[in-house]
């Protein structure tokens, strides 16, 4: 008998990943928790029946949402991650030795403890030295923040569940507030494919457009995601993604299986329907 995991990306569309075996099923205060061992993708977290990581592609994920701001300033010294709780974020921040600290906001502490006893690849770094884990809502942690991180990144589920609060002009008032006078904040902007995923997009750039001075959004590829298509939110004060502190990137010999300078350049170079999406301010 076959075993497939599957997902309704929407109501008339599912992804499915043939299952070797269901390693972990639990239910923490917030979410259910599942992780699979899979034929094509390795181990596979899945939350409320969503796909999070696969071994397979997560470097895709992980890669983007953290090289294109520290690229973009080489300098950041601290960083606030919310969510992640996978530990991928966290390891790639930990490859740049000019970090000082790393605070790891995570409201599901399964999450992390799941990751780190099933997923290795991804919470391999969550011990490092440079990396404080709280385990709270990151809504009410960075709401008293004032000037403290050079980096904020959301690295949030969909905005359903305890995800949703991420996903407002307040949260994103307060993390401006947070960051230091050249700050970076890097959030989840979904989809521009599916309606659903469509719809948040443009939520989130709306009210990112009412609380940073620069709003642009890049784009990357993720096998296992709905639509294949995904979008990340570079939003700064003052710092443009595409500039000359780039080119000294390629210095820092750090090995990547998807992220580099051109990719960097060529992932905010988006389509026009999605040029179009983003603009439409109906």
């Amino acid at each position: 008998m076959e075993l497939w995991f599957t997902e309704n990306q929407n109501e008339n569309v599912r992804f499915g990943i043939k299952i070797k075996k269901h390693l972990y099923s639990g239910q923490s205060e917030f979410q259910k928790i599942d992780v699979f061992e899979t034929f094509g993708f390795g181990k596979l977290l899945t939350i409320d029946g969503i796909i999070m990581v696969t071994e397979k592609d997560e470097f895709i994920y992980h890669e983007m949402i953290s090289h294109v701001p520290l690229a973009a300033k080489p300098d950041i010294k601290s960083v606030l991650v919310i969510g992640g709780g996978d530990g991928g974020t966290v390891r790639e921040l930990t490859r740049y030795k000019t970090i000082q600290n790393i605070d790891m906001v995570e409201i599901d502490k399964l999450v992390v403890d799941i990751s780190k006893e099933y997923i290795k690849q991804t919470s391999e770094n969550l011990d490092d030295s440079r990396v404080k884990l709280y385990y709270e809502d990151g809504i009410e942690f960075v709401k008293n923040k004032v000037n403290e991180y050079d980096l904020i990144i959301v690295d949030s589920t969909d905005p359903i569940g305890p995800g949703e609060g991420l996903f407002t002009e307040e949260f994103y008032q307060n993390c401006y507030n947070a960051l230091k006078s050249d700050g970076i904040m890097i959030n989840q902007n979904e989809s521009p494919y599916y309606d659903k995923e469509r719809r948040e997009l443009v939520r989130a750039n709306k009210k990112m457009k009412k609380v940073f001075p620069i709003v642009e959004v890049y784009q990357f590829h993720m096998p296992t995601y709905p639509s294949g298509h995904w979008l990340f939110g570079f939003n700064s004060k003052k710092i443009n993604p595409i500039n000359d502190s780039i080119k000294k990137w390629n210095n820092l010999n750090i090995n990547t299986k998807y992220y580099n300078t051109e990719i960097h350049k060529g992932s905010f170079m988006l389509p026009n329907y999605v040029k179009e999406i983003i603009n439409d301010e109906k």
